[in-house]
C-alpha cells in the first residue's frame, strides 16, 4: 500500500486514459483503478466515492447525467444553469420592461368573477333553473289529488277497461230463421 498514489491522481488518470466522451462512471473508474493498481483497502469503493465527492466540490470535477468529467480550466463553470432540462416546451423569454409597467400588467390569474348582485334594469329573476314547484300539502305520501278531487294512487293508473259487448249472432240480426 505504500506504493499507492493518493487516490484523487488515480482518478485523474483514469478519467484521462478512459477518455469517455461522456464522462466516465463511478463503476468504470473503480474498475480501471482495480485492474491497474493491486493492494487496494477494502474500503476502497467508500473511498472513492468521497474523493469523487471531494473532486466535484474542489471543482476539478464536474457531473453530467451519473458521470464525472474533468473540468477545463478554458471554460468557465456556471454551477447557477442545471445541466438536465426538464420535461417539457422551455419557456419563452419575456422582453424586459420599462420601470413602472410591471405594475400595470400584474393581474390575476384566470377569468374574472361575475357580480353577484343582478344589475339595476335587468329582469330580476335569478340566475339558473327555477326550483321545483312544492308538492300538495294534506294527504298520504304518494297520494296526489286530480283537478276534480279525486285521490290518485303512485304510479301509472291501470288501463280503463271498457265493458264487454256479447258477440253478435249475425242470423238474429238479420232476422233470420
Amino acid at each position: 500500500m505504500a506504493n499507492l498514489p493518493p487516490v484523487p491522481e488515480m482518478i485523474m488518470t483514469a478519467i484521462e486514459t478512459l477518455n469517455e466522451k461522456t464522462g466516465s462512471e463511478k463503476s468504470t473508474i473503480q474498475t480501471h483503478i482495480e485492474s491497474n493498481y493491486t493492494s487496494l483497502p477494502v474500503d476502497f469503493s467508500d473511498l472513492l466515492s468521497t474523493h469523487l465527492e471531494e473532486l466535484k466540490q474542489n471543482g476539478q470535477l464536474t457531473m453530467v447525467n451519473d458521470c464525472y468529467k474533468k473540468v477545463d480550466s478554458d471554460v468557465p463553470i456556471d454551477v447557477t444553469v442545471p445541466l438536465r432540462r426538464g420535461r417539457g416546451r422551455p419557456p419563452k423569454p419575456k422582453p424586459a420592461l420599462p420601470s413602472g409597467y410591471e405594475a400595470l400588467l400584474a393581474r390575476p390569474r384566470g377569468r374574472p368573477p361575475k357580480p353577484h348582485h343582478p344589475l339595476p334594469g335587468g329582469s330580476g329573476r335569478k340566475r339558473g333553473r327555477p326550483p321545483k314547484a312544492g308538492k300538495p300539502r294534506g294527504g298520504p305520501i304518494g297520494v296526489s289529488v286530480t283537478a276534480t278531487g279525486e285521490k290518485r294512487g303512485r304510479g301509472r293508473p291501470p288501463k280503463a277497461r271498457t265493458a264487454e259487448v256479447a258477440p253478435i249472432d249475425i242470423e238474429v240480426a238479420n232476422g233470420g230463421t
